[in-house]
């Protein structure tokens, strides 16, 4: 077990003995489930993943949206799922689905979700982007991670009804850990009950360690945790810079406070990260 994840373990354990039953973890979706065993067998079938899907027309509809977008680059475009399925591959369409699902599962008000998935959809695009960029992490698994960093923002906004004033003081203040505030008030966090969920939909590990750890940035120079946990954190630093630039934001405090590091651990330049910000930024205002 890493140091920092000892560390972070208590309030993991906290929230699963005291808070799980006032915090709604939404239950694994029927369809995922279905999903990941098909997956989980040693010669999953393109055909089989694509009437699993098929079987919800909302969700075949959506999928096919996204798969054709111009972020996916896709030379042709597909006409049915397993088209899609046989041009992106089995292991991004299940990801592409997957943040589907959490959307379609996470409740809260209209206004607040919309603002949170424009984010989450554009951090996932930056992870993918940065991934491929640098050949560093599957850019099923980065994409995962991206849509579910912050899956424990809506979830802790449902319980807490001063918790948006709290999210905003943690995006604000330039010297402390987010999490940390958010622990002083509520005894758990966004990156804790995100870990949670991830777990219990059966996410790969990789992705609900990054998760629970995305905001502590010693992990980046801890050479006992895992390197592609690592990676996921210092490329989620890079994203959200990369996000606040895309809206004209000169201040980024998660980047005063982890960029170094994060670049250190990309091994990149402060030359380089300038121009993959950059390439990053052309790739957002294309998508627009």
């Amino acid at each position: 077990m890493t140091t920092a994840a000892a560390q972070a373990l208590p309030t993991e354990n906290a929230v699963e003995d005291a808070l799980m039953r006032s915090i709604r973890i939404p239950p694994r979706p029927s369809l995922l489930v279905d999903l990941q065993r098909e997956l989980a067998k040693d010669d999953p079938s393109p055909r089989q993943i694509a009437r699993i899907i098929g079987n919800d027309v909302g969700m075949s509809g959506a999928l096919l949206k996204l798969a054709n977008s111009p972020f996916f680059g896709a030379a042709r475009k597909a006409k049915s799922v397993e088209q899609a399925i046989n041009f992106l591959g089995i292991n991004q369409c299940a990801a592409l689905l997957t943040g589907l699902l959490a959307r379609q599962a996470i409740e809260g008000k209209e206004a607040d979700l919309n603002a949170f998935w424009e984010i989450s959809a554009r951090r996932a695009q930056a992870l993918v982007f940065t991934s491929r960029k640098l050949r560093i992490a599957p850019p099923d698994i980065a994409h995962t991670f991206g849509l579910f960093c912050d899956i424990g923002v809506p979830l802790l906004m449902n319980r807490f009804t001063d918790y948006a004033a709290t999210y905003d003081q943690a995006c604000n203040d330039a010297d402390r850990v987010f999490t940390a505030i958010e622990d002083a008030r509520y005894s758990t966090n966004h990156a804790a009950i995100g870990c949670l969920l991830a777990r219990n939909w059966g996410l790969s590990p990789d992705v609900s360690w990054a998760i629970l750890l995305h905001h502590d940035y010693r992990v980046l120079d801890d050479p006992s945790t895992d390197d592609a946990i690592r990676s996921l954190v210092a490329l989620s630093v890079l994203a959200d810079k990369g996000i606040q630039r895309l809206h004209n934001r000169t201040t980024s405090y998660e980047w005063d406070k982890g960029g170094e590091s994060a670049c250190r651990h990309l091994g990149l330049t402060e030359d380089e990260t300038e121009d993959l910000l950059d390439e990053l930024n052309e790739t957002f205002h294309t998508e627009r």
